[in-house]
């Protein structure tokens, strides 16, 4: 049952933060194509997807007969087994297409950052080996085809780009309609489950991006898990705010909804709190994703209580820990009562840890949930490689089904990443707590060591969120000549709310935080440095503190 997997004898040596998840339900043994297939002939006349900004719906039968189409054109555009195609556009449903489309040709489908520039993507384009881009024309304030155009003299590698908008789509699916009816099932049937179908370009914090190689039995089974511990079924129409580039949109959501012939509803190209408030009313959803900052920014939208929210039961919030306040919405103020927080990382498919929905308030919100089924996980000493006790802060491990093949041709980048016994090393510090759920305290290159002290940011953010005037928070290390470093909190406040002061805040942590955890700085602002898929980026905010604060 969905939520109820279950739990696994410990080893030896329990109280160890060991974790083991349960063996149901089994593993789908197949590949992402012919599992869409059992989908469309189980549900064929129901709702597959809408996408809301052109008013477009499709039916199972319908999506897989365009998904068949622009399979044959690929193959009639002489795409191989194992190629590289690559997809830079926002969110639409040429995404989606194009996503099942290369899984049953075997293509190897190269996600691109919608934010890339030139420079990024000639690296992308040329890393991977990219043979045929689909890109869109444009995109708010980027000029997607003048960027393809720049890049192109120096990619010799990249034959084709298929830019949508534009007569190249059109062109594309009418080179694959002379094909034989059965060309796309005899490809189909080359296929392994094992076999590389998605390449992600994590945005690491230092040095080039890596590229995380997902095979179709990582990817559909994450997906499938996911969701089954959310419920999800054919009845249910998920809103998909999230970016498709990234695991939550193509993985949690799209895979997720197709392993479980639940309709997928894309509310707008990219986030927005009221085209996705308007979309959960008008589709009837019943479950809606994203990061904690996206659920804020829908419960203090100004039209937030205009929207009819009643068909709400679900959805997934991932990113970052949820603040309780933020969780207490979600439950009372939209009717989510099954809402579930995950976990992971792009190399492990993502997601390692979750809640599930029959859990209390304070483990989804204090937590990340426990080992997702299949998988095993271990916190152990970032120095010697121990397993640390329960409640004992430490690096968080994952292992299974969901690690990925590697980083796409970077054999010792990925020895770095996943030791010899398969263990994926996440470099997030956690605690395994007694009951077996995971806290996340920070990321082992955010750890700030003022005077000798070891100081996680989530410590202090977790506290300064109960503050009333606060309306999110994110607290960086920065630069000191006597201790090393100190904190800053970048503070955004409530509508309405007294300005606050570094004065201000340090009067409320005092007595109630330990005086080296309360930040020296107070930045107030009206908005973090965010990546696309809506993470705070600490980086640019400790470069921006220093800079800001004259610090060096």
């Amino acid at each position: 049952m969905a939520g109820q997997d279950a739990a696994q004898p410990e080893p030896q040596g329990a109280r160890l933060s060991y974790a083991a998840g349960g063996a149901e339900p089994p593993l789908l043994e197949e590949t992402i194509g012919a599992n869409l297939e059992r989908t469309v002939a189980a549900h064929a006349e129901r709702e597959a997807l809408v996408e809301v900004a052109t008013g477009r719906r499709w039916t199972w039968a319908e999506l897989d007969a365009d998904v068949d189409a622009l399979a044959r054109g690929l193959l009639a555009a002489g795409i191989e087994r194992g190629d590289r195609v690559g997809i830079w556009a926002p969110n639409c449903a040429e995404w989606t297409l194009t996503q099942y489309a290369t899984a049953k040709v075997g293509a190897v489908l190269v996600n691109v950052n919608p934010a890339y520039r030139t420079h990024e993507l000639a690296y992308a384009v040329e890393q991977s080996g990219m043979r045929l881009l689909v890109a869109a024309s444009r995109f708010r304030t980027s000029d997607y085809a003048a960027m393809v155009a720049a890049v192109r003299a120096d990619c010799p590698a990249l034959e084709r780009v298929v830019l949508l908008d534009t007569e190249d789509w059109a062109a594309l699916l009418a080179e694959g309609e002379p094909l034989p009816a059965g060309a796309v099932a005899e490809r189909m049937a080359e296929l392994d489950p094992a076999d590389p179908i998605n390449i992600q370009y994590t945005s690491g914090t230092t040095g080039r991006p890596k590229g995380a190689t997902l095979s179709h039995r990582n990817i559909l089974n994450n997906g499938y898990l996911t969701t089954e511990l959310i419920a999800l079924g054919p009845e249910d129409r998920l809103c998909i705010p999230v970016p498709f580039y990234h695991c939550f949109g193509m993985v949690m959501a799209n895979l997720g909804c197709t392993s479980h012939g639940t309709t997928m509803v894309i509310p707008a190209p990219a986030f927005d709190p009221e085209a996705t408030l308007a979309t959960i009313a008008a589709e009837r959803c019943t479950g809606v994703y994203g990061v904690p900052t996206m659920f804020i920014a829908m419960q203090h939208h100004p039209t937030f209580a205009d929207h009819d929210l009643s068909t709400l039961r679900t959805g997934i919030m991932a990113g970052s820990v949820c603040p309780v306040e933020v969780m207490r919405r979600c439950i009372e103020d939209m009717g989510m009562t099954q809402v579930s927080i995950a976990y992971g990382m792009t190399e492990t498919s993502p997601v390692s840890c979750q809640t599930r929905v029959d859990d209390d308030v304070e483990r989804r919100t204090a937590t990340i949930g426990r080992v997702h089924p299949h998988l095993e996980i271990k916190v152990v000493d970032p120095v010697s490689g121990e397993t640390v006790g329960r409640g004992e802060p430490g690096e968080y491990c994952t292992r299974g089904y969901s690690v990925m093949l590697g980083y796409w041709e970077e054999e010792e980048k990925t020895r770095e990443a996943v030791d010899a016994d398969g263990w994926m090393h996440t470099g997030d510090l956690a605690v395994m707590r007694e009951d077996g759920y995971c806290t996340i305290v920070g990321r082992i290159k955010d750890m700030v060591i003022r005077g000798g002290e070891n100081i996680y940011p989530r410590e202090v953010e977790d506290f300064l969120h109960t503050h009333p005037d606060v309306e999110d928070v994110q607290v960086v290390g920065v630069p000191d000549e006597r201790y090393g470093e100190e904190l800053c909190a970048w503070i955004r406040v409530r509508a309405g709310a007294e300005p606050l002061d570094a004065a201000a805040v340090r009067a409320y942590c005092e007595g109630r935080l330990a005086h080296f955890k309360v930040p020296r700085y107070v930045l107030v602002v009206d908005e973090f440095p965010m990546t696309v898929t809506g993470k705070v980026r600490k980086v640019e905010m400790r470069e921006r503190s220093a800079s800001e604060l004259g610090l060096g």
